[in-house]
């Protein structure tokens, strides 16, 4: 996915979101936004947003010398989401459809975004969540390949929502490989957050090399893409590895909630929808 015009401004705001996360200098916000603006005049607009949020946030970290600029708020979301964690295994335990419920518990969890500028209240909205339909909807598709698969490659998006991957990985019933980020980078999951998340208990956890908001396969370890090429079934979470991986030449499953208009006009749907899409080969 190339970067579209819409995509500049949302960078800004990033970076100052970002900034204000570690500093109310002024001074230290100003640089942050020379700095950023500087980086957009010669950006590619062919390159993913994922490669130029990456050089977002090198600016942040470079100018306040703060590596995690999101830690802090990322212990609050783990917190948020295993105080409704027994309450969400129950609702899967209780379902007509296990693998159903725990898939859109997983998509729920991505709500938990802070590269986009919107709020959100994690028990509310993902109850909310619980009750959408699909905008778009793959998922006879993904039990005939999960069926026939033998082992899975996921690869996870952001810290607190990994928490609820936790409870697909349990219910998808095969061997499962966890893609996470090399480096603190917005909330994107970490080596750490998953294995804060309990993630090490149902899965390998594999770190993908990447230091983006989203998977770029040629930044990625050769072990990542011997994965990704070999595994059986690929499940991505988030809009960051949707935007890395949705050109890419292999059969992914894509599980998302839209949160800006680039996104869902590129998936043909409204904002805010939940999406689980099968990208073909």
């Amino acid at each position: 996915m190339k970067t579209y015009l819409d995509c500049i401004p949302c960078f800004m705001q990033q970076a100052l979101r970002a900034g204000r996360m570690v500093t109310s200098d002024e001074k230290l916000l100003k640089q942050i936004l020379n700095k950023t603006g500087e980086m957009v005049k010669t950006i590619s607009m062919q390159a993913t947003p994922a490669e130029t949020g990456m050089i977002v946030y090198n600016i942040v970290k470079e100018v306040t010398g703060v590596n995690d600029s999101y830690k802090n708020i990322k212990q609050q979301h783990f917190k948020e989401t295993k105080s409704i964690y027994s309450e969400l295994e129950n609702i899967v335990a209780n379902s007509d459809d296990k693998l159903l419920s725990a898939i859109k518990i997983a998509i729920a969890g991505n709500i938990i975004d802070l590269g986009v500028n919107k709020s959100f209240n994690i028990v509310k909205d993902v109850k909310i969540i619980l009750k959408q339909d699909f905008a778009i909807f793959d998922y006879e598709i993904f039990k005939i390949q999960l069926e026939k698969s033998k082992n899975i490659f996921y690869i996870g998006d952001n810290a607190g929502e990994s928490v609820f991957d936790k409870l697909l990985i349990k219910e998808l019933k095969k061997p499962v490989k966890y893609a996470v980020r090399s480096i603190p980078i917005i909330n994107d999951v970490t080596m750490e957050d998953a294995i804060a998340s309990g993630l090490d208990e149902v899965a390998e956890l594999i770190d993908s090399g990447c230091k983006s908001p989203g998977i770029i396969l040629k930044q990625s370890t050769p072990e990542f893409i011997r994965l990704f090429n070999t595994s059986d079934l690929i499940i991505s979470k988030g809009q960051g590895n949707y935007e890395g991986l949705s050109d890419c030449k292999r059969q992914v499953f894509f599980l998302l909630k839209t949160k800006c208009s680039i996104i869902s006009n590129h998936l043909g749907v409204k904002e805010d929808s939940i999406i689980f899409k099968e990208h073909k080969i």
